[in-house]
């Protein structure tokens, strides 16, 4: 059996991987034919958790079997339904009779119930409709008939199941292949959940969260011993082994001490949300480096945060001399410039860890070879979707946004968190986990100055990077789940005392 510990329930499988794994099987000795079985029936299962008991269920569930393993699926699952009591149906292409996989034709032949063509009259008396036409393999456009029963279940107040992923979604990418794509209520998946399902527009195409499933269907837990998962489902069992807890001997000097870049009118509050999210997300000091025209306003604001004066970046640099100073955080409210761009690579030579967010990374656009000429750094980026197409116009953003934030972790050799809907957090050795409990009223101004302190804070304590951008991003989000609709950013500062582990 596969789930074995409370990380593998958050792995993910890329289409290309769930390929690899069923011929894995084949190769060691496992019959794509049980699998199948187990798979049709985790389906009827699903299907049965979504009606009532079948003698108060009399309305029609019409399962749509496309001619591959998908199809061969739906087959198995139509069998227990009939045996169970349901009233089941199937539709298929009259056009495509023929399957192209011996295991669904096998299914196919053990099928007596009724079958016939699509029929989109025949889908708006139904109660439920089962998707069973295209898997993860599916790489085109759907067009023709199946692209009018699509559309025909999508247009009917009917319950929809997709079986795998919702047919027309790219399961990698969750992005559709066109206009044409099944809409479900839910969604029940095998073995692990696919990239596509947790990334927007993907995760409510297929349901929603609470709606989709895994199944485990028999695979070998061995395959995973020779392809380990490098993509994740952001969650506490990724990074809690390397958490930075407090112990009965700590003192401040071993929490670590954060320096801030402190910001101009009219955005002194950005730096003085990341200074107070860094000190409660546990860093031992955080000092915040204040303009000198800037900081009479911040040394009187900020009780619990030590400010220095900084009278040009030769101030700055001058801060960075003290050793108990390992972790830098440039960006917020830093303004977009040349000299916020000099300080990031002086940073750089100091050896301290480093995290750009907002407009150091605008002030860094167009320098990415400079940066590369440093070497391998501890350096972490929090772009929003315009700052990243600005600093990597050439990756395929649109078209695969978890593809182009790897590359960009693999280019750059920093941990890069990309931030939207479905926050994309990458590593340089191909790491990846997508953050999907982000409320949408995060979506506010400030709340990523207190992520980059939140970040800041948890490497300054010496959390490995990646992990620590992992909490970060998960804890923020739990602090806007706490704060509720209606918050302003400084609102998480106090929330998130609530939600550390």
């Amino acid at each position: 059996m596969l789930m074995k510990s409370t990380l593998a329930n958050h792995c993910l499988m890329t289409a290309e991987q769930s390929q690899a794994a069923d011929a894995w099987a084949v190769a060691n000795g496992q019959s794509l034919a049980d699998l199948m079985e187990q798979a049709g029936r985790a389906v009827a299962e699903t299907v049965v958790d979504y009606a009532d008991k079948p003698e108060n269920f009399p309305d029609e569930i019409i399962i749509l079997c496309g001619p591959g393993n998908n199809g061969g699926d739906g087959y198995v699952a139509a069998r227990y339904l009939l045996d169970w009591g349901y009233r089941v149906h199937i539709m298929r292409s009259e056009s495509d009779m023929e399957l192209n996989s011996a295991e669904a034709s096998s299914m196919a032949l053990k099928w007596t119930g009724s079958v016939d063509g699509f029929d989109p009259a025949r889908i708006k008396e139904a109660a439920i409709v089962v998707d069973g036409l295209f898997g993860v393999g599916l790489s085109r456009p759907i067009d023709g008939e199946y692209a009018d029963i699509i559309r025909a279940s999508n247009d009917s107040d009917v319950f929809r199941i997709s079986i795998d992923v919702p047919s027309g979604l790219n399961a990698d990418t969750g992005c559709q292949y066109s206009d044409i794509c099944f809409i479900a209520d839910a969604t029940i998946t095998f073995t692990c959940r696919k990239p596509g399902h947790l990334i927007a527009p993907g995760r409510f195409i297929s349901g929603g969260l609470g709606h989709i499933r895994i199944a485990d269907i028999g695979l070998s837990a061995e395959f995973f011993d020779g392809n380990p998962p490098v993509v994740f489902e952001n969650d506490p069992a990724l990074w809690s082994a390397f958490y930075p807890h407090a112990g009965p001997y700590s003192h401040k000097y071993d929490r670590g001490h954060m320096l801030v870049l402190g910001g101009r009118e009219p955005a002194l509050g950005a730096s003085r949300l990341a200074s107070l999210a860094g000190l409660r997300i546990g860093a031992g000091l955080v000092t915040l480096a204040a303009p000198s025209e800037t900081y009479n306003v911040q040394v009187s604001t900020l009780t619990d945060v030590m400010v220095r004066r900084m009278d040009s970046n030769f101030g700055f640099m001058g801060m960075l001399s003290d050793k108990r100073i390992n972790t830098v955080l440039l960006g917020p409210g830093a303004g977009v410039h040349e000299k916020t761009a000099e300080l990031i690579f002086e940073t750089l030579k100091k050896n301290k860890k480093l995290v750009l967010d907002a407009d150091a990374l605008s002030s860094l656009a167009g320098r990415l070879l400079q940066l590369q000429s440093f070497g391998r750094q501890e350096i972490v980026f929090t772009p929003h979707e315009g700052e990243f197409t600005r600093l990597f116009p050439e990756l395929p953003f649109e078209e695969n946004r978890l593809n182009a934030v790897k590359l960009a972790a693999k280019k750059t050799g920093a941990v890069i968190a990309l931030k939207g809907v479905s926050t994309i957090i990458a590593a340089p050795d191909g790491r990846a986990a997508i953050n999907v409990c982000a409320p949408a009223w995060l979506s506010i101004g400030g709340t990523g100055d207190v992520l980059a302190g939140i970040t800041t804070g948890l490497i300054a304590q010496g959390m490995p990077i990646f992990e620590a951008t992992c909490a970060a991003v998960w804890l923020h989000s739990q602090a806007g789940m706490k704060a509720g609709k209606g918050m302003i950013a400084s609102d998480l500062l106090q929330t998130l005392i609530e939600v550390l582990p």
